[in-house]
């Protein structure tokens, strides 16, 4: 079990044969124990094969393995780490604990890039880190989920910074059979398959192969599919060559890879799933395959439908319209005619499912929404940006009604904290705390930790990235053929003792990587100030067709440039995995400025937060949350200010706080700046246990995953039985609903009744309703009206209760409302299909007011 099976790898000796077994199971990224017994092996390789345990046991040489072999020491190291795994594996996890009725039941989680680590670079950003990191804490905690992806032979790219400042994006052709990634073999009664697993799907007017890998992310399997075989055009071989890489149609082709021939793998793998959760809709189309399927069990189409969103999870993770994908119609009828052919009668059925009638587009995120009973936002804010940029899916209701919630982002606690940290937190939290981390309780110890201990163990880590990231410049400029003496001057860049900054994070334009340089000479006051200097450390790639994002790297370096700046804000380059542990476990401030509200939720402020680094960021995303006025700083503005006017605002704040409230608090009280000690281990206390992923993926099951098992459940017993009647009652609901009308509103409005009940602090309001075919109890009648309150205006709904059934299907209702509230410019009275069976309180689109 937990045990990825390659035949490709070199024999090992015996007594260290399971270091074959660490390699291939990513738990080795989270674990460090695991990357320093693999380091002892050979640093320096370690380091130069990007820390990938298969390159290292693969390249280097035999009679070392022998050497370590047969020593003592070494063979100690291995034991306890293969010992740890093996009581981890072993012993009960929290989902098996809570939920052990539902253990055999996958969920399926399909991503277009996942960020496990380094050694494995098939991730651009934040959704693939994101992605990653949900997986391993759905390892750490038991869940069973199997992850969906492509194998991306070039990856993204690498990052190369000319000596203008231009981004050279550099591809790179990875070798599989050195990744920590082995084939899938199909399913075969003894224990060595030898048979590969490839799948088939059609793809336009012709048919594409498809090799299956495998990632052991510890305890859960992720499956990625590899379009790069023989027996495929030149074309598709190119298809899974390069993460958002390419044109429309190679885009809208590896998306039909990703949705369909995901759901084929899982099928061909033999995988009971229950759920599947769509992360992000470049996956969404695993729900016209999964369609397909109920249709071809005989199945209506109306009721198909019902079974795949009762078993639809859909996270959205973007508020900018240009991210979500869509696609012209003719290449959408193109690239999906094999299965609008074989389903010819139910053509305007599949394309309505993501049809933007508005655009005349298919666009993913409507396939997703109209797919998934359960759909979310990844932070608060993000959910209510959510709520009403698709308000118009469901009727005429307020947009803090529209079903779309949210699940806020977390980050992997063990593969993100310092090793020196978790060994100092270890001493003075309870023995639980790692597996307990998203207990509050457990992180009160956190005041404990001695104010010089802390500032001993974050000052190693300063020096550690200041020492990374000379390096990173030396090699910068090395390949650009600099002259020695500057490459030599780079060994005197950035200070062990000023107070450090880091910015990194993709560079596109909503993010503002630049606001900071709005006033370069009030800037260079703070940098070069000889008693209490600030660096600024920036790291980030911009798409390779984003020439905005290209410019403000430019920017950045050119700044960066100047001599008043030169050493003191440094940019780096090819961010990845590996530079971003060094930057947020280093730095001693985040700095996050996006334009509010583009920033979902955004995670590496989370990593920061967990080693002790204080965020300074706009209250955007997770921030707006997070912070609780002692925790960090917040870059402060009006909202509902113009563009221009916020951004002054923004740089005024920025300033401003630096130099009145940052800058004196760090530099306050000498060697040890005490508040500022204090300050983050306010920032450890109160936002580690809240934003970690065993949090989120908690309440990924608790909220989403679950429910959704147990609806689904209750649909396909009986052979569909309760889709079935779902879905009749739904068709007969919005064929009949133009009957329902609103007849009369009584609020005892006239003259003589307002001042007979000026003193009454309530009154009775009564509606009649005509229902026609529709029955009176299928529905729900409420008054709306708004409330003012310290923080704004807030809905309020108060549910009519029926007091009389007259003649001709109308019934008579009456509520009790505040009585100043006037029907008309205070209050409105409507009508909504309701049913114990739906997933959601607006689940239809038919809202009826008066």
């Amino acid at each position: 079990m937990y045990k990825v099976y390659n035949p490709k790898l070199r024999e090992l000796p015996l007594s260290i044969q399971r270091l074959g077994e660490l390699a291939y199971n990513l738990w080795f990224s989270w674990n460090d124990q695991a990357k320093a017994l693999f380091a002892r092996i050979d640093p320096l390789l370690w380091d130069q094969y990007v820390h990938n345990p298969v390159r290292l046991l693969s390249e280097i040489d035999a009679s070392k393995l022998q050497q370590l072999a047969a020593d003592e020491s070494f063979l100690q190291q291995y034991r306890a780490v293969m010992q740890q795994w093996d009581d981890e594996v072993q012993a009960p996890s929290w989902f098996e604990e809570t939920y052990p009725q539902y253990k055999q039941q996958a969920i399926a989680y399909f991503s277009a890039e996942f960020g496990f680590h380094e050694s494995l670079p098939i991730y651009s950003g934040g959704l693939g880190v994101l992605a990653g990191d949900h997986c391993k804490s759905a390892s750490d905690l038991g869940v069973p989920l199997v992850g969906i992806g492509l194998l991306y032979k070039k990856g993204y790219f690498n990052q190369k910074i000319d000596t203008d400042g231009h981004q050279l994006a550099e591809t790179m052709q990875y070798d599989f059979e050195k990744l920590p990634i082995a084939p899938a073999y199909v399913r075969s009664a003894s224990s060595e398959p030898t048979e590969e697993l490839v799948i088939t799907l059609a793809l336009a007017d012709r048919t594409v192969r498809l090799k299956v890998w495998h990632v052991q992310v510890g305890r859960i399997s992720v499956y990625l599919l590899d379009a790069d075989l023989e027996e495929n055009s030149p074309w598709d071989r190119e298809l899974t060559a390069q993460l958002y890489g390419g044109n429309q149609d190679i885009r809208i082709a590896q998306e039909v890879l990703l949705g369909i021939g995901g759901v084929k793998a899982l099928r061909a793998l033999g995988i009971p799933t229950g759920v599947f959760h769509i992360n992000e809709g470049h996956a969404a189309f695993l729900s016209l395959e999964r369609l397909r399927e109920q249709l071809d069990k005989g199945l209506p189409f109306h009721a198909a439908l019902e079974v795949i969103r009762a078993s639809t999870v859909f996270t959205t993770h973007t508020p900018v319209p240009a991210g979500h994908d869509a696609f012209p119609l003719p290449m959408f009828d193109f690239y999906l005619r094999d299965l609008l052919g074989a389903y010819d009668s139910h053509r305007g059925d599949l394309t309505q499912l993501g049809l933007d009638a508005d655009k005349n587009v298919f666009n993913m995120t409507y396939l997703a929404l109209n797919t998934a009973a359960i759909r979310g936002g990844v932070s608060k804010l993000h959910g209510q940006v959510s709520r009403e940029m698709f308000r118009k899916f469901h009727g005429n209701i307020g947009a803090e009604e529209v079903p779309i919630g949210h699940i806020t982002n977390g980050v992997h606690l063990s593969t993100w904290l310092a090793p020196e940290l978790r060994e100092l937190y270890s001493r003075f939290l309870p023995g639980t705390w790692v597996t307990s981390q998203a207990n509050k309780d457990q992180w009160a110890g956190i005041d404990l930790i001695p104010a010089e201990s802390l500032w001993s163990v974050h000052k190693q880590l300063k020096e550690k990235l200041i020492g990374y990231a000379r390096a990173n410049l030396r090699e910068q400029r090395r390949r650009n053929s600099m002259p020695a003496d500057l490459i030599e001057e780079v060994r005197h860049y950035l200070s062990k003792d000023a107070l450090t900054i880091g910015f990194a994070r993709r560079f596109a334009t909503y993010k503002r990587a630049n606001l900071v340089f709005s006033d370069l000479n009030r800037l260079d006051r703070l940098v070069n100030d000889p008693d209490r200097p600030v660096q600024l450390l920036f790291a980030g790639k911009a798409h390779p067709a984003d020439r905005p994002g290209q410019e403000l790297i430019r920017e950045v370096y050119r700044v960066s440039q100047m001599d008043r700046f030169r050493g003191k804000i440094v940019l780096l380059e090819n961010y990845d995995m590996n530079l971003a542990r060094y930057l947020v476990q280093g730095v001693d401030v985040w700095l996050n400025n996006p334009r509010r509200p583009y920033e979902a939720s955004g995670t590496s402020g989370q990593k920061a937060a967990l080693n002790g680094v204080i965020n300074f960021s706009v209250l955007d995303g997770w921030w707006e949350e997070g912070y609780d006025g002692s925790n960090g700083w917040s870059i402060e503005m009006n909202n509902d200010a113009d563009w221009l006017t916020q951004e002054k605002e923004n740089t005024e704040s920025i300033y401003r706080l630096l130099e009145n409230e940052i800058i004196p608090l760090y530099y306050n009280k000498g060697a040890l700046p005490v508040q500022w000690v204090e300050r983050m281990k306010r920032s450890i206390r109160t936002l580690a246990p809240v934003y970690n992923t065993d949090r989120m993926v908690m309440d990924y099951v608790n909220k989403t995953y679950v429910p959704s098992l147990i609806r689904t459940r209750h649909f396909i017993d009986n052979d569909c039985e309760e889709a079935i009647k779902v879905a009749d009652y739904k068709q007969f609901i919005l064929q009949h609903w133009r009957q329902v009308r609103i007849i009369e509103v009584s609020d005892g409005s006239g003259q003589a009744r307002i001042a007979a009940r000026a003193a009454q602090p309530t009154k009775e309001v009564t509606a009649t309703v005509k229902f026609g075919a529709v029955w009176y109890k299928d529905t729900a009648v409420e008054i709306v009206y708004y409330e003012e309150q310290p923080d704004g205006w807030h809905q309020r709904v108060v549910e009519m209760e029926p007091s009389r059934v007259l003649d001709d299907r109308t019934v008579l209702y009456r509520a009790v409302i505040p009585s100043h509230l006037k029907h008309g410019p205070h209050f409105s009275v409507r009508v909504h299909p309701i049913s114990a069976s739906f997933a959601r309180r607006f689940e239809l689109p038919l809202v009826t007011t008066f």
